[in-house]
C-alpha cells in the first residue's frame, strides 16, 4: 500500500503511474476479497505490475465489530480465495500481538508514586516550648 501523507487540496494530484481498478468479491457471509488491477492512465491494463488482492472481513469481538484488512501473496482470485482464511488468522495474530505490545506500553507508562520521605520539620505545628491547652 502507498504511504500517505497529509495534502491540502491545493498540493493534491493523481499519481498515474500508480493507477488500479478495484473489483470486490464476496460469498455474502464473511469473505470478501479485493482485487486491485494495475491500469494505465487510459484505463487499459498494465501488464508490467502485477494485481494486488486485499482480504477484508469483520470479526465481532466483546468491544464490537473489527474490520480487518491484510494482503494476500497470490497470483490469481482462486489463489487469493484459497490463501483468505490463513490470512485472516495471520491478521488477527498481528491484532493480537499489537494489542499486547500497547497493552505493555501503557503499563509501562503509569507512574506509581513511591514511598518520599517525610516533609521534615516539628510534629503537630506547634510552638517550640510552649503547651496547648487542652479543649474540654
Amino acid at each position: 500500500m502507498a504511504n500517505r501523507s497529509p495534502l491540502s487540496p491545493e498540493s493534491m494530484s493523481v499519481d498515474l503511474d500508480n493507477l488500479y481498478r478495484e473489483e470486490s468479491y464476496t460469498d455474502m457471509q464473511a469473505a470478501s476479497v479485493r482485487v486491485l488491477t494495475p491500469v494505465t492512465p487510459g484505463g487499459e491494463r498494465d501488464p508490467a505490475r502485477a494485481c494486488l488482492y486485499i482480504g477484508d472481513t469483520t470479526l465481532m469481538t466483546q468491544m464490537g465489530p473489527l474490520p480487518v484488512q491484510f494482503p494476500l501473496e497470490a497470483d490469481s482470485l482462486q489463489q487469493a480465495l484459497a490463501a483468505f482464511p490463513e490470512g485472516v488468522r495471520q491478521a488477527i495474530e498481528r491484532l493480537s500481538e499489537r494489542a499486547r505490545d500497547m497493552a505493555r506500553d501503557e503499563s509501562s507508562r503509569i507512574v506509581v508514586p513511591s514511598k518520599l520521605p517525610g516533609g521534615g520539620g516539628l510534629p503537630g505545628g506547634g510552638l517550640l516550648g510552649k503547651r496547648q491547652p487542652l479543649l474540654a
